[in-house]
């Protein structure tokens, strides 16, 4: 079983919480892959049996720009075969706090096997370590109902 976390990070609440997420996949001995947005390639989706997804939201919970390609390549390449998970990090100032993890959620629930999707609020804290933990839990549980 491989792994793929593709994410951004403006603040670095998100790549933060991407390295507590690939820890805890280690954790349950899934080979994962960490992936700034800058270096993931759409051709790569087919490398992985499990995609997680980390994002921030951009102004009013729009997707950040840098991640449109990510959005289009699940849209375009035929990856219903992956079980995914998307995870952000916002701030519930906003009137739609982590909107981003929504587009992302409605799109993968059609293209994907989506399993989890988790909010956190601005820095992960000691409570969010376990809901960390959750998420992974639920991706390699859900993995492993399909495979």
């Amino acid at each position: 079983m491989k792994a793929a976390i593709i994410y951004t990070s403006v603040t670095g609440n998100t790549s933060t919480l991407a390295e507590i997420i690939c820890d805890n996949m280690n954790k349950h001995h899934i080979d994962t892959d960490l992936i700034p947005v800058d270096e993931f390639h759409p051709e790569q989706l087919h490398n992985y049996d499990i995609v997680t997804i980390g994002t921030y939201s951009w102004d009013n919970g729009e997707l950040p720009m840098e991640m449109e390609e990510v959005f289009e390549a699940f849209e375009d390449e035929e990856v219903k075969h992956i079980t995914t998970g998307v995870f952000g990090t916002g701030d519930s100032f906003y009137p739609y706090y982590c909107g981003a993890v929504d587009i992302f959620r409605d799109m993968l629930y059609v293209q994907t096997n989506l399993a989890v999707t988790l909010k956190v609020e601005l820095t992960p804290q000691e409570e969010d370590l376990h809901r960390c933990e959750k998420f992974c839990d639920r991706i390699a549980s859900e993995f492993a109902v399909v495979s």
